[in-house]
């Protein structure tokens, strides 16, 4: 029900039979009265911002939004702001990031995913940490470590306990930072993610990498060791372990582990990678430094 102005009830009033005392006619003149009723006016304090009212969490539409997204992401845009213009919310505003995300778009999915996020929050939704660490990782794809960074920090702020989670957020974050050039922070971050998951084999291909290129040649084959018996058949730890004995000078223990990683997979991207160095190192004499692997 809405509420009648001031104006409204003083007019009502006048309107009122009158009970007391005949009142004396008003000898003002007109204008004045019209200047006074401006003057009595309640101002106006300028637009308003409607209260922030938390969307209903419709799990049937969500789901239906994110397998529309997954197969037709163009579609899944379109239906996922049609979403949003009817009281979608950061669920609607999700799906919208995941169908940029699948579409490649990714500088466009990391602010979808933001304002998720920030939405998320103010409905003190604990979905509001998963939503940054996308749009940290949407930002990491699209080239921006700094911002990607800011998000995962905002991630941590949330108060992520869980263990899991916890641990592939470091790694998240550890894989920012060796992009935008902080190894030393990086370590830190590879710490705690082996620390909170010490099964997940990329944390320790990614440390093992950081540490051969910051020339710890020791550190590294410890950690790719781990990551090899964790993934005995990934293609990525069978090359990583060729390019830290490569740097290492053991070029024989080098060739073995490319010839591994064309082995577990001819014809992907990892297997030409190896190629290129084995025939790097055709090339070269014993005596050399071999093939330097990025």
């Amino acid at each position: 029900m809405t509420l009648p102005t001031a104006s409204a009830i003083l007019l009502l009033a006048a309107l009122q039979p009158s009970t007391g005392t005949a009142q004396a006619p008003d000898t003002q003149a007109p204008a004045e009265n019209a200047a006074q009723a401006t003057a009595d006016r309640p101002q106006s304090a300028g637009p308003q911002t409607p209260a922030f009212v938390a969307p209903v969490n419709d799990e049937a539409r969500f789901d239906a939004c994110m397998d529309l997204a997954t197969d037709d992401p163009a579609t899944g845009i379109v239906a996922a702001n049609e979403w949003l213009m009817t009281g979608g919310g950061y669920f609607a505003r999700h799906c919208i990031g995941y169908a940029y995300a699948k579409d490649g778009r990714w500088s466009a999915a990391a602010d979808s995913f933001v304002a998720a996020a920030r939405d998320a929050e103010r409905a003190h939704d604990s979905r509001a940490a998963n939503l940054w660490t996308q749009a940290g990782n949407a930002a990491l794809a699209s080239g921006d470590a700094v911002r990607a960074l800011g998000h995962f920090d905002a991630a941590l702020a949330q108060g992520v306990s869980h263990g899991l989670l916890l641990g592939e957020l470091h790694l998240d974050r550890a894989r920012a930072l060796v992009i935008s050039g902080q190894p030393d922070e990086a370590e830190v971050a590879f710490a705690e993610a082996h620390r909170l998951v010490p099964e997940d084999p990329l944390a320790w291909l990614l440390s093992a990498t950081l540490a051969r290129r910051q020339g710890k040649l020791e550190r590294a084959q410890g950690d790719i060791d781990i990551a090899a018996r964790l993934a005995p058949r990934d293609p990525e730890v069978a090359l990583e372990a060729g390019n830290i004995a490569a740097s290492a000078g053991k070029y024989d223990i080098a060739r073995r582990n490319w010839n591994q990683a064309i082995d577990i997979r001819p014809d992907g991207p990892v297997a030409k990678t190896a190629r290129t160095h084995l025939a790097q190192l055709d090339d070269v004499q014993p005596s050399s430094a071999g093939p330097e692997a990025k």
